[in-house]
C-alpha cells in the first residue's frame, strides 16, 4: 500500500483561534474545509514541506512551530499520512493563494462545514487544553483538595482527573461528586480514574485508565472522553489502537509518586511520542513553566498532581 506523506499546519493567532481553508472547485472534495499544507516532496522533511506550503499557500514565513500528532487516513483516491505541526508564530501578511475562503476557528467550537474526513479527531484534540490537573485528596484531604480545586478552576483549569482510588469507597464517592459539581460550574471537563461506575454516577465527561487497566482492554470504554497513563511504547500503542483521546506519559523526572523511577527526560519523551496519532501529555516533576519544553518535544501539554494546585 502506497502512503502519501502530507504536512499540515495548525496556524494559531494570538487569541488562540486556528486557521482553516476551504477547497475551491476541483475533482477532490470541492467546498470542504482543511488545514493548510500539502504533499511532502521527495527529499523533504515534513517540517520543510510545511514551511514551503505556508509560503506558497498563504504568503507567510514560519517563525515558530512544534511537532504535534501524525494521523493516517484512507481516502478513495489515496492513503495519506498527515504530519501536523502547531504554528504559533509567523510573519507576513496573510494572503491566500489556493483556497476559496479562509476562516479563523475557536478550538472546540468549529463553525464551518463540511470538513475533510481525516480532520475530525484533530479538531477533538485541539479542544484539549495544554494543562491537565490531577487530584490527590487521598494525600492532602478532601477539604484541602476541594479548596485547591476551586482556586485552580478560577485561574482557568479546564481538564481535571479525579484520581482517588486510595480513598475508602464512601469518601471517594462523596469527594468525586463534590469535585465534579465544581468543575461543571466552571465548564471544566472531568475524568474519573479507573472507576467507570463512579464516572457514570457523577456524570463525568470521561474515564482515565491506569496503565494496567489500559493493557487489559480490547475495546475503548464507552465514554465521550478517555485518556490513559502510559510509561512505554507498548502502552502508547495500545492507547492509539483503542482510539483513546489522549495519553499521559512519564515520569519525565523522578517524583514522589514514583520513588526510585528514573525519569525519561525530554529526549526520551520526544522519541516515544514521535509519529503517534493521539495527543500526549508529559507528567512527572513538571510545573507550568516547563510548557515550552513540553511543546517542543511534541507534547499536548503538561499533566501534574502537586503543581496543579500550588
Amino acid at each position: 500500500m502506497k502512503v502519501t506523506d502530507v504536512a499540515a499546519a495548525v496556524v494559531f493567532r494570538d487569541d488562540g483561534r486556528f486557521l482553516l481553508g476551504q477547497r475551491g472547485p476541483g475533482p477532490l472534495y470541492p467546498g470542504y474545509w482543511e488545514f493548510p499544507g500539502g504533499k511532502v516532496e521527495p527529499g523533504e522533511t515534513p517540517r520543510a514541506a510545511m514551511v514551503r506550503e505556508l509560503h506558497e499557500e498563504l504568503g507567510i514565513e514560519l517563525v515558530a512551530a512544534t511537532p504535534w500528532i501524525v494521523r493516517e487516513h484512507a481516502y478513495a483516491h489515496a492513503h495519506v499520512r498527515l504530519h501536523f505541526f502547531r504554528v504559533t508564530q509567523w510573519r507576513g501578511e496573510l494572503r491566500d493563494h489556493v483556497h476559496a475562503a479562509l476562516a479563523w476557528q475557536r478550538p472546540g467550537a468549529t463553525s464551518v462545514a463540511p470538513l475533510l474526513p481525516a480532520n475530525a479527531p484533530v479538531l477533538a484534540a485541539l479542544a484539549l487544553p495544554q494543562f491537565y490537573g490531577i487530584s490527590h485528596a487521598w494525600q492532602i484531604g478532601a477539604a484541602a483538595q476541594l479548596a485547591a480545586l476551586d482556586a485552580a478552576l478560577a485561574r482557568g483549569l479546564r481538564l481535571v482527573q479525579l484520581r482517588e482510588s486510595s480513598l475508602p469507597a464512601t469518601e471517594r464517592a462523596a469527594f468525586v461528586s463534590a469535585a465534579a459539581a465544581r468543575c461543571r460550574q466552571h465548564g471544566a471537563r472531568i475524568l474519573v480514574n479507573g472507576d467507570a461506575q463512579l464516572a457514570r454516577a457523577v456524570g463525568a465527561d470521561g474515564l482515565h485508565l491506569p496503565a494496567r487497566q489500559l493493557m487489559a482492554l480490547s475495546r475503548r470504554p464507552p465514554f465521550p472522553l478517555v485518556g490513559a497513563s502510559c510509561h512505554e511504547t507498548s502502552e502508547l500503542e495500545r492507547a492509539a489502537r483503542l482510539g483513546l483521546d489522549f495519553a499521559v506519559l512519564g515520569p519525565l523526572e523522578p517524583t514522589a509518586t514514583h520513588p526510585g523511577t528514573a525519569g525519561i527526560g525530554w529526549e526520551g519523551f520526544a522519541r516515544l511520542v514521535a509519529g503517534l496519532p493521539l495527543p500526549v501529555y508529559a507528567i512527572g516533576g513538571l510545573a507550568p513553566g516547563a510548557m515550552p519544553e513540553a511543546l517542543s518535544a511534541g507534547a499536548q501539554g503538561i499533566a501534574a498532581i502537586r503543581a496543579a494546585w500550588s
